[in-house]
């Protein structure tokens, strides 16, 4: 395996900062800056720290460092005819494996195959203070710190620097079929409803501007018979369909205003504000907005929201959790961070 180990560079660089009380950013590729709160512009550069340190197809368990491209990632996997299941996105060719886990993103693929944290088996992490410590394995029964290598992700950085991940992946399937539906969004929401209680190999969902895509996966048999029973339009460019949901390069996502994300039940009424995309049968659902907040829109509807792309500086991005998870996370940062230097603030105003 190639690349570059820079644990001891990263190391030194760190304890200096801490011996200074001085606040840095952990930077990867920087593709995913515009999410969560402004941080100190002294950066920690992981780009230097990269390179695939095993990768076991048999054992469906790959290990990278921090700062090895995602795209190299995928595309060594692609090669071995494997996947990383939650299909995150990247926002540009730049975005590492490292920064990835640290924001905790999933792509469409999170409401079949569950979310990024339940396929980090194990971390390596450089605490505030310079110490290197392990948590988790390479395999699903080394269950050793497995709570807290799943706690890494979507931390944003603020409880450790991320030095090498392992993640389990999942075989690609034997073909892809997406179908399209002439529905309203309250029709498509009961739509999702009514297939997610069914055996459908459904793997991704999205409704926006009057029309539903459906991405089912199997053998093309199956395949076959899932569109007799569903119906609809075959979309013939799915591929990069899907892609332009992951990757927000779809039209949607270049309307005016900020980009809001809200976790809802799936029972919730689709929300007329703003322009609305749909995904994770109904539970994920994008509004953009010329002005205005959908924090309370979310908390009333039984969930929460983040303001995924403000357009300007933003005080409050993540909605404040419950005061017994905010004093675990605060804890947990004091552990993990106590001289207070990893990321401050890029979630919540107070650490």
């Amino acid at each position: 395996m190639s690349g570059h180990d820079a644990t001891q560079e990263l190391v030194d660089r760190v304890q200096h900062a801490t011996a200074q009380r001085m606040p840095l950013r952990i930077v990867g590729g920087d593709t995913k800056r515009f999410l969560g709160r402004q941080v100190a512009d002294d950066v920690l550069h992981m780009t230097g720290h990269a390179g695939i340190v095993s990768y076991d197809p048999a054992e469906l368990v790959i290990t990278a460092r921090a700062g090895t491209r995602l795209a190299d990632v995928e595309a060594e996997l692609a090669a071995n005819g494997q996947r990383l299941p939650f299909e995150p996105p990247s926002f540009g060719e730049a975005a590492t494996i490292g920064g990835t886990v640290a924001c905790g993103l999933s792509g469409p693929a999170r409401a079949s195959s569950g979310p990024l944290r339940d396929y980090v088996l194990g971390v390596r992490v450089l605490a505030g203070d310079g110490r290197v410590l392990r948590f988790g394995g390479e395999v699903m029964k080394n269950v050793a710190g497995y709570d807290v290598a799943r706690t890494m992700a979507g931390a944003f950085g603020t409880l450790g620097v991320l030095l090498d991940v392992s993640l389990k992946v999942l075989p690609l399937p034997p073909a892809t079929r997406t179908l399209s539906l002439p529905l309203d969004a309250s029709q498509a929401l009961a739509t999702l409803e009514r297939y997610a209680g069914t055996a459908l190999p459904l793997t991704a969902s999205c409704w926006t501007a009057g029309s539903l895509s459906l991405r089912f996966e199997g053998s093309e048999r199956t395949l076959d018979d899932v569109q007799r029973r569903v119906g609809g339009t075959v979309v013939q460019d799915a591929t990069n369909f899907w892609r332009s949901i992951r990757e927000q390069t779809h039209r949607f996502f270049n309307g005016p205003g900020a980009l809001w994300r809200l976790h809802l039940p799936a029972s919730a009424p689709a929300s007329p504000q703003g322009e609305t995309l749909i995904e994770w049968n109904g539970t994920q659902r994008w509004h953009v907005l010329g002005s205005g907040s959908m924090f309370d829109v979310a908390a009333a509807a039984g969930g929460h929201a983040t303001l995924f792309r403000p357009t300007g500086p933003a005080d409050h991005v993540f909605t404040r959790p419950a005061e017994p998870l905010l004093r675990l996370h605060a804890s947990l940062k004091k552990v993990f961070d106590p001289a207070g230097i990893l990321n401050p603030g890029r979630m919540y105003p107070d650490f």
